[in-house]
C-alpha cells in the first residue's frame, strides 16, 4: 500500500514539474518545434539514469523511494505519449523533416542522457 501511495505522489509531483518545464521551455525557445516535450524526455531520461545507478550500485533505498521517483515522479515527467502525438502532428502538417528531427533527436538525445546519467551516478 505505501508502495502505491508513494508511486501516486510521486506521478502528482512528475506531472506537475513536466507542466512547469515545458512551458518554461517553450516561453524560451518558441512552439515551432516541440521543444518542451524534448526538454522534459531529456532531463528525464538524464535522471532516469543517475537514479538508477545510485539505487542500484551506491545507496541503499527502501522500495518506496524507489517507486516514488523512478515509477511515479519520473513516469509521469517524461513525455512518450505526447512525443507521438507532436510528431504525428508533424507529419500530418507535411513537416517531415522537423518530424524525423523530433523523432530521431528525441531518441538518440535521450539514450545519450541516460547514459550520461549512469556515467554522473558511477562517478558519485
Amino acid at each position: 500500500m505505501m508502495q502505491t501511495l508513494a508511486i501516486a505522489a510521486g506521478g502528482a509531483t512528475g506531472a506537475l514539474m513536466r507542466f512547469w518545464v515545458s512551458t518554461a521551455t517553450y516561453a524560451w525557445l518558441g512552439r515551432g518545434f516541440p521543444w518542451g516535450t524534448l526538454m522534459v524526455n531529456v532531463l528525464g531520461s538524464f535522471a532516469m539514469g543517475l537514479l538508477y545507478i545510485l539505487f542500484i550500485e551506491r545507496l541503499t533505498a527502501g522500495p518506496e523511494l524507489r517507486a516514488f521517483l523512478l515509477i511515479g515522479l519520473l513516469g509521469a515527467f517524461t513525455t512518450f505519449s505526447t512525443f507521438s502525438i507532436e510528431t504525428f502532428n508533424l507529419i500530418e502538417e507535411a513537416q517531415i523533416g522537423k518530424a524525423l528531427l523530433n523523432a530521431g533527436g528525441s531518441v538518440m538525445i535521450c539514450i545519450a542522457a541516460a547514459w550520461l546519467g549512469v556515467i554522473a551516478g558511477r562517478q558519485l
